[in-house]
């Protein structure tokens, strides 16, 4: 077991520790100093170590029973539902995928309200402009038009297996 802590870290790796740190920072367990900092610990580590020695403090990911979203039912889902494509994905995927874009238009749009109302002028509706065609890739991709073969998180867990065999 020590010798497998001490093995040098992937990229996938680190990833995953950054997002471990960037849940701890939304549930309010690391403030951004601390967010920041261990941030650059962590893209700077290069054994396994290394990076659990920075999460080391912070518990596991919530059991499915705590977390906000339902788990997805096993086996395929109907056609309808977007058929084998999104039966692969793994549950999350589509919160992950358009949250950053919410985000900003929960942003944009009061900005866009504030300024109309104060001028009296409701036409040019400016937030079109940034979250028409992001919002048009983003459903491209959620509809698997996009897909240009297995969802990332598959592919990292074929390259783990395949290294872990040999």
């Amino acid at each position: 077991m020590d010798g497998e802590r001490e093995m040098r870290a992937a990229d996938t790796d680190r990833q995953a520790t950054a997002e471990r740190l960037r849940t701890a920072l939304e549930e309010g367990r690391l403030d951004l100093h601390e967010y920041d900092e261990r941030l650059g610990r962590t893209y700077g580590a290069k054994t396994y170590a290394e990076l659990a020695e920075i999460v080391a403090d912070l518990p596991g990911p919530a059991p499915a029973q705590r977390s906000a979203l339902a788990p997805a039912p096993p086996g395929p889902l109907p056609a309808s539902e977007g058929g084998a494509a999104a039966a692969a994905r793994p549950s999350g995927w589509l919160l992950g995928i358009w949250s950053p874009w919410l985000r900003v238009a929960a942003v944009l749009i009061p900005i866009w309200l504030i300024v109309s109302i104060g001028s009296g002028n409701f036409s040019g509706y400016w937030p079109a402009w940034v979250l028409g065609p992001w919002g048009a890739l983003l459903l491209l991709r959620t509809v698997g038009v996009s897909d240009g073969g297995p969802h990332p998180t598959q592919r990292r867990q074929a390259r783990r297996e395949r290294w872990r065999g040999r």
